[in-house]
């Protein structure tokens, strides 16, 4: 009997060997990027369990050492009115989860176990996802009564929230909700919302359509025109005689 001899795969074979390769890198590629993305998913169970020794915990990585210092000054001076003040970044959130739900988890779990050694002041977090650009404060009884839940939200919504839809600002987003908060407890005027500047309008010199509808500029091109015309055919017939 003569030797069997494999034929070697057509195209359609070559074709569908490719497809079944393709299928199992992708899914390895899923079975790998599900893990990953679950570990840069934060809840309030991966961040320390008590508070940090510093003021600032940039787990986003956005702010430069000098930005990073100059907030790290700023919630510092906080403890001279007796509130232990933080300011929090993430870039990932778990699934379901909001960054106000997580700064109060965060709230009701560190005041539970306060550092040893430390004073038991009241804490203040303020939180931002640098993924959604969103912004939360939540503060620990009793400071509630001297920075009620409407100053929170306000100063989350506007005054945290406009740099960073400007430009992703965030060291000026901390800066500015902390001094407006600080300025509240030492007894003075909430200094409000910041202004939204509107860009100024830009002068052009192309007439607008009222402008244009207004004019005689369309009377005086017809005048030029019908005498550009009969002009020199008056011409032309007095000197062809």
């Amino acid at each position: 009997m003569p030797p069997v001899t494999a034929a070697p795969p057509g195209p359609s074979g070559r074709s569908g060997l490719l497809r079944s390769l393709l299928s199992l890198v992708l899914a390895f590629g899923l079975v790998l990027a599900a893990p990953v993305a679950a570990a840069l998913a934060l809840s309030a169970a991966d961040l320390p369990a008590r508070p940090p020794a510093e003021h600032v915990l940039d787990g986003a990585d956005v702010l430069s050492r000098a930005g990073k210092a100059e907030i790290e000054r700023q919630l510092q001076a906080f403890g001279a009115e007796r509130v232990d003040a933080r300011l929090i970044t993430l870039s990932r959130l778990d699934y379901g989860l909001d960054l106000s739900t997580l700064a109060g988890q965060l709230v009701e779990r560190w005041s539970a176990d306060p550092p040893a050694g430390s004073s038991p002041d009241p804490l203040l977090l303020l939180l931002i996802d640098t993924q959604t650009r969103s912004t939360a404060i939540a503060a620990q009884p009793p400071l509630d009564r001297q920075l009620p839940d409407e100053l929170l939200e306000s100063t989350a919504a506007t005054t945290m929230a406009q740099p960073l839809r400007s430009g992703d600002r965030y060291r000026q987003a901390g800066v500015d909700a902390l001094q407006r908060l600080a300025a509240v407890l030492q007894g003075g005027e909430d200094p409000g919302e910041p202004v939204v500047e509107e860009a100024a309008a830009v002068v052009s010199n192309i007439p607008t359509r009222e402008e244009t509808s207004s004019s005689n500029a369309f009377t005086w091109v017809t005048v030029l025109l019908v005498v550009g015309t009969v002009v020199p055919m008056l011409t032309w017939w007095v000197f062809s005689r």
